[in-house]
């Protein structure tokens, strides 16, 4: 095991430690290895946290089981459903159009500093827009401040200000953001998979039995930004969720026509949906293309 990317992330979390008159840390629980490792790492550094499992609807029911058994982590549930959401967004979640994550996976955390296992390392996406410290929304205020401040700092394309290092400054610029801005600290950011793994078996952690299964993520079935083999796997081990999706593809058409939006491609159905969101009838018109036309 690596000793020193541990104690490294030790003091990343001991730096930007919430003071005791704040809340504690908001810890984002995925149920997957990485939050695994992060929830280790707040209990070594002793510092103040609140672990949150923020539940999508869309959950493989073996996360549910592996994150109610912890008892350290809080469950929280949504005011919507994605069988909800979809018929009121009036298309499919895309990797675009992404308002899955925006209100079942990521919300929470606001105007409290929220501890991620985000790792550079999970993708090319990830390596371009990830770093110790992510700070989202007002990117030109931030970017002033920082560089008052003299904080290093860089700003990717996906968004978001990055700083890369503890110092003072990061730290007075965390301070002075975190309650009026999504403030994202990243203990693990530089860890690869192995330093993971060795990590979570150097301390006995099971981990997900869905890794065990083969999976290598831990996410929503059904997520667009999976491959597309992943995501058929997943339908034929959870066929209900399949179906729940295709009735939520046709309470959505029954919403476009009540708006007097347009139905493409001839879908007569939800099970038409399904397929052209899956990748099939790829000549149809993209969610995207749909997304544009009705100006949402």
């Amino acid at each position: 095991m690596n000793t020193e990317l541990e104690k490294q992330a030790i003091q990343y979390l001991k730096s930007f430690e919430p003071n005791a008159d704040e809340e504690p840390y908001y810890l984002a629980y995925s149920g997957g290895k990485d939050s695994d490792t992060i929830l280790i790492l707040a209990e070594l550094a002793g510092v103040r946290y609140e672990a949150v499992h923020n539940l999508t609807t869309v959950d493989a029911p073996e996360t549910v089981k592996y994150v109610k058994s912890n008892p350290k982590v809080k469950i929280k549930r949504p005011e919507k459903t994605m069988w909800q959401l979809i018929p009121e967004k009036l298309i499919p979640p895309t990797r675009l159009a992404r308002y899955c994550c925006d209100e079942l996976k990521e919300r929470g955390g606001m105007r409290r500093k929220v501890v991620t296992g985000v790792r550079k390392y999970e993708s090319v996406s990830r390596s371009k827009s990830t770093d110790l410290v992510k700070i989202i929304g007002k990117p030109k205020t931030t970017a002033k401040e920082a560089e008052d401040i003299g904080a290093d700092y860089w700003q990717s394309k996906q968004g978001g200000v990055m700083l890369n290092n503890d110092n003072g400054e990061s730290r007075e610029l965390v301070e002075h953001c975190y309650k009026s801005r999504k403030v994202l600290i990243n203990p693990i950011y530089d860890w690869t998979d192995d330093d993971v793994w060795e990590f979570l078996k150097h301390y006995g952690c099971k981990s997900n039995p869905l890794y065990e299964c083969g999976s290598k993520r831990i996410g929503c079935i059904g997520c667009p930004l999976a491959s597309d083999e992943h995501r058929y796997a997943e339908f034929n081990r959870y066929p209900k969720y399949k179906l729940n999706y295709i009735r939520a593809f046709d309470r959505m058409l029954k919403a476009r026509k009540e708006k007097g939006l347009p139905v493409y491609n001839n879908w007569k159905s939800g099970e038409d949906v399904f397929r052209r969101w899956m990748g099939e009838d790829i000549n149809q018109i993209t969610f995207e293309e749909l997304m544009n036309n009705d100006g949402l």
